[in-house]
């Protein structure tokens, strides 16, 4: 079941996240964050009217998707980047998919045109859905960030969303 997140999926949001920054590429953070800081970030998702949608299955946040400005500038203010993030018992369930296409309805209805996934470049996983869903490769970012003792290289892909 796919529901707007709350205050009180925080703590399970953050336990996702904090496990994808400790041992996945998926984001390039390399801190583990705290519970304030996740809940400011949930506030400022509030405050601009953003969605954060959580996946529930058995009585559990199995993943969560949300979207962002891509850029501060105010020329961007039609374009999003999306982030989604799935519990590590919950991969390869199609979790993300429906949480994707559910994100990409929700960006249309709100009168956005054009989403951004910025993808490691060796995340196959993602960059297969990103394909599925319709998403075209724009570039790649080469060594912009290191992790783990390693460069890497981020690809980015997006979506039109008035099509």
């Amino acid at each position: 079941m796919i529901r707007v997140g709350t205050e009180a999926d925080i703590p399970a949001i953050l336990a996702i996240y904090n496990q994808a920054i400790l041992t996945t590429t998926a984001t390039y953070d390399e801190e583990p964050h705290t519970l304030a800081e996740q809940l400011m970030w949930y506030q400022e998702k509030q405050a601009q009217d953003l969605p954060l949608l959580v996946m529930e299955k058995n009585g559990e946040v199995a993943g969560y998707g949300t979207y962002g400005l891509f850029r501060e500038k105010s020329a961007f203010r039609y374009t999003v980047e999306h982030s989604i993030y799935i519990g590590p018992d919950f991969q390869g369930q199609g979790i993300g998919e429906q949480l994707m296409r559910e994100l990409i309805q929700q960006a249309k209805n709100q009168g956005y045109w054009m989403m951004i996934g910025g993808i490691d470049h060796v995340n196959p996983g993602s960059i297969h859905l990103h394909q599925k869903l319709g998403f075209v490769f724009c570039g790649s970012l080469k060594a912009v960030g290191y992790k783990f003792g390693e460069l890497l290289d981020l690809d980015y892909y997006q979506l039109d969303l008035r099509e």
